[in-house]
């Protein structure tokens, strides 16, 4: 199996997941391209993978959502996303037999998420969605979106148990960057390394308290009369992520903590129906309605207010900036100093303002890779050049003030050992996976009831899914 092919692999797991409504087309026809081939047979029976039925449709609709989804998948034949839909269905049946276990709550959320998603686009034309879907009745459909998120979370869960305890020594990268031909060796991009300095305006305590006395005003009107926690958090929360699910967030797990620290210590000690006291975190001031408990997890509303900030917190953090930046540009300082003493970023502050590139945890982001919004406001920067003071914004603060600066620059170049480790390092640890993944396919095919049906018998596959 190719890396284009697992790929194209791993982005079928996530179909399920779309939420556009896909329009009918009438593709031109070009011999043996996905994207070409009418089909104007009933649907059938095309498959069976351990207990899983591959129908017709099954594909035409993977096709439909991968169209949506804005792939490229011109020059990919049917026979490619053909096998890429067993490989899906294989890793969910082995997922059955090593007795993975379904967050069923996540997965119900899922679903609600994606029909709320759906009706948002199509102006909540329950029927309409219901006629895209085939489905008599909204309980109908729900059950659908329900097995196929569910198969796309077993899938997902067996591939992640297959790759997760491989890891690649030294000697290991070292040997397969030698390996590689020399005319195969890859070209890295332009690459920067830059810093900045951030400057947040204050929050009032009397802003603060503002927040704290509304958050209690919610509390004692669901808790004396009756109102209801997940009206309020639909109308008044500002977490633009669960707002829209009435505040739930996904199911917290004491062995497995992934909310802030805060948050946890508070969710972790309440009751079953109890509201939380206000209490703040970076984010703002929340309040936390318990709504179930099952063993280690917990289903948790939450509401999220953020303080107000006033004009004159704005303009003088605004003033700050101006004033560091003009210390700079005058020799007082240099930029990493004055990243040490002014900046209000935690993360960076300390490394001299240094970013680092989330991707690849190193300090070097490659120019074309670079997400648009950071490349509009670095892109014309000399070395050692400062930024005008630009105003930004991230999901903590509505509003911050920060300058930046390229404090080095390497050009386009081919790979070199030294220099790019850890970027050969990932490459490196990609390539053993995926020989991982052909392993284990290839011995679960073997002990795997497989059947291909019709057309399909004559694909080339990359795998053995004819067993011949």
């Amino acid at each position: 199996m190719n890396k284009a092919l697992v790929l194209v692999c791993l982005f079928c797991f996530n179909l399920s997941f779309a939420q556009e409504i896909i329009e009918d087309e009438k593709p031109k026809v070009k011999k043996d391209t996905i994207l070409n081939k009418t089909r104007i047979k009933a649907d059938g029976v095309a498959a069976v993978v351990g207990e899983f039925i591959v129908l017709e449709s099954d594909l035409d609709r993977e096709i439909a959502q991968l169209k949506a989804q804005g792939a490229d998948l011109e020059g990919v034949t049917r026979c490619e996303l053909f096998g890429s839909l067993l490989e899906s269905k294989l890793y969910a049946h082995q997922a059955i037999q090593d007795s993975i276990i379904v967050n069923e709550l996540y997965i119900q959320s899922l679903v609600d998420q994606q029909i709320e998603g759906i009706l948002a686009q199509t102006k909540g034309d329950m029927n309409g969605l219901l006629n895209f879907y085939k489905k008599d009745s909204e309980e109908a459909l729900r059950e659908e979106m329900y097995e196929i998120n569910k198969n796309a979370y077993l899938a997902k869960e067996m591939q992640d148990k297959v790759i997760r305890d491989i890891e690649i020594t030294p000697e290991e990268v070292r040997t397969f960057f030698n390996e590689i031909p020399e005319e195969e060796i890859p070209t890295f991009g332009t690459e920067l390394k830059l810093a900045q300095i951030v400057v947040i305006p204050e929050v009032t305590e009397e802003a603060k308290q503002a927040v704290i006395d509304r958050l209690n005003g919610f509390k004692k009107d669901v808790e004396e009369n009756g109102a209801s926690f997940t009206t309020k958090a639909l109308f008044y929360s500002e977490d633009s992520g669960s707002k829209n699910n009435g505040g739930l967030l996904p199911t917290m797990n004491r062995k497995r903590p992934r909310m802030v620290k805060e948050f946890r210590d508070v969710a972790f000690n309440l009751q079953e129906g109890e509201i939380s006291e206000p209490f703040e975190t970076d984010f703002g001031f929340h309040i936390i309605y318990l709504e179930k408990v099952r063993g280690q997890e917990y289903e948790v509303r939450h509401i999220l207010l953020r303080p107000e900030l006033t004009e004159d917190a704005i303009q003088k953090a605004k003033d700050k900036i101006k004033d560091v930046r003009e210390k700079i540009s005058n020799g007082l300082v240099t930029f990493a100093d004055a990243a040490r003493e002014f900046s209000d970023e935690k993360e960076t502050k300390f490394e001299g303002g240094q970013l680092t590139n989330p991707t690849t945890q190193d300090f070097n982001f490659e120019l074309t890779r670079m997400e648009p919004e950071l490349y509009s406001q670095v892109q014309g920067l000399k070395d050692d050049e400062i930024s005008p003071v630009i105003q930004d914004e991230d999901r903590i603060n509505r509003i911050k003030f920060k300058i930046m600066t390229v404090t080095d620059r390497i050009d386009d170049h081919k790979a070199d050992f030294a220099r790019d480790y850890l970027k050969i390092k990932d490459l490196a640890l990609q390539d053993k996976q995926v020989k991982a993944i052909e392993v284990w396919q290839r011995e679960t095919i073997r002990n795997t009831y497989i059947k291909i049906n019709g057309e399909y018998r004559g694909c080339d596959f990359q795998s053995n899914w004819l067993k011949e």
